[in-house]
């Protein structure tokens, strides 16, 4: 492959799409939008499996994490292709805060940071504590597990009183491999969706809601769920820029998850750093202000 200025990093099911499938066309188009602006400034752009084992990482000035949604799947080999590649160029969002984002125990730096994001009862690999401890511990009636390294909504389960002892043996079996954690499930994710804010540089240039299908509670569009836009309120802008601003460094761009919670604040439920969708497609100008900022980076 000769040398490009920018590499759009995806994921190696998708590097060659079939447009013919609904999911697969929607993600190329995006991207599509990106790699637009990149050449309007004259940048050379390739799209590219991190993982391809042919290509010369050296030809490529940076490369930009788009939808590399296998990284959870094959984190210590996406790992070890940051450490080999991070020396030789550009990598944005920086390889340190990507690290920093790829496990959600960064919530807890977050939320020391005047963030306002639900309690997380975070339970390390190997430990013993059951469901039933955690529900007694924390006082809730409802609650949502899910890994802490993770995406899309991989092993993400809703639980109650009824199906706590259901989930036990799930649990266990997961912790023998890695972390989990727990968290309050909030009631308006079903009633009001979650809502996904966009921040590039800093400012918040668009937003969108998600909904879950009726009788579920994931809202992601490949788990049946809606996304529809949604115009951000000032409340809304202020809290996804200062959710960034609180990150150990500025990152280029950004995707805030938030949800209202009991009180009605409010309530940050992922920070998505590292190959978040950042839906283009309900508002193209943001595509171009991302294309903006890698220009001007380099």
């Amino acid at each position: 492959m000769e040398d490009h200025d920018i590499i759009i990093l995806t994921d190696e099911r998708y590097e060659t799409p079939d447009e013919s499938r609904w999911y697969q066309a929607q993600l190329l188009g995006e991207e599509r939008l990106l790699m637009a602006g990149l050449e309007a400034r004259g940048l050379r752009t390739a799209r590219v499996a991190w993982s391809n084992p042919d290509l010369d990482w050296s030809g490529a000035r940076a490369a930009v994490f788009r939808s590399t949604w296998d990284y959870f799947e094959r984190f210590a080999d996406f790992s070890a292709w940051m450490d080999r590649v991070e020396g030789g160029m550009l990598l944005f969002n920086a390889p340190k805060l990507v690290r920093w984002n790829l496990d959600k125990h960064y919530l807890r730096d977050l939320a020391e940071r005047g963030v306002n994001v639900p309690i997380t009862r975070f339970i390390e690999r190997g430990e013993t504590t059951s469901l039933r401890e955690v529900f007694a511990d924390c006082g809730w009636n409802e609650a949502i597990l899910k890994p802490a390294v993770s995406g899309a909504a991989r092993h993400t389960y809703r639980l109650n009183a009824s199906n706590l002892e259901a989930h036990e043996s799930v649990l266990q079996e997961l912790l023998r491999v890695e972390s989990m954690m727990v968290q309050p499930f909030l009631a308006s994710v079903l009633t009001h969706g979650e809502l996904s804010l966009m921040v590039i540089g800093g400012r918040c240039t668009h937003a969108v809601r998600k909904i879950a299908k009726p009788g579920d509670f994931r809202v992601q569009d490949d788990h049946g769920g809606t996304v529809h836009p949604h115009t951000p309120t000032a409340e809304e802008i202020a809290f996804a820029e200062a959710a960034v601003a609180a990150c150990p460094q500025s990152p280029l761009y950004a995707r805030v998850d938030a949800v209202r919670d009991e009180s009605g604040e409010l309530s940050m439920m992922e920070l998505e750093l590292v190959e978040p969708e950042l839906f283009f497609r309900f508002h193209p100008p943001a595509a171009d202000a991302l294309a903006a900022a890698i220009a001007a980076r380099l």
